[in-house]
This record gives C-alpha cells, sequence and structure tokens, in this order.
C-alpha cells in the first residue's frame, strides 16, 4: 500500500470518480480513480492537492483519493 501527492484535475461527482495528475508527473493523468465518500463534493475543486492511496502500484484501478487539500 503507497500513499503518493497528485493534484486534482477534474471531479465527477455522478460517478465519483477524479482524474489526477500524479506529483512529478507533468504530463500523464489518472482517470477513473474513485474518491472516498467522506469526502463532500464541494470540495473536490480541480487545482487542490489530493492525497491517493494505491493497494498495488501496478494497478490504477485500485486507487482511492483518499483526502484533498491546499
Amino acid at each position: 500500500m503507497t500513499i503518493k501527492k497528485a493534484v486534482l484535475r477534474s471531479f465527477d461527482s455522478s460517478s465519483y470518480t477524479a482524474v489526477v495528475q500524479l506529483s512529478g508527473s507533468d504530463k500523464s493523468y489518472l482517470e477513473g480513480i474513485t474518491v472516498a465518500r467522506n469526502i463532500p463534493s464541494g470540495e473536490m475543486l480541480a487545482g487542490r492537492r489530493a492525497a491517493v492511496l494505491f493497494f498495488d502500484e501496478n494497478n490504477a484501478g485500485d486507487a482511492v483519493v483518499v483526502a484533498v487539500y491546499a
């Protein structure tokens, strides 16, 4: 299990998923990342920093946004 810093690029409130850009990754985005339901949708603003938990680093589909900040 690994937690990585990211920047939130967009959020889909209907599926509660996000597009994030991992820190240090200039051009690649991860799409369809599940967002923890304890984060209010009003907090999911593009450009905010996020913490992404990877249960398996080789499978982005198994990741979840667990926090947004700043």
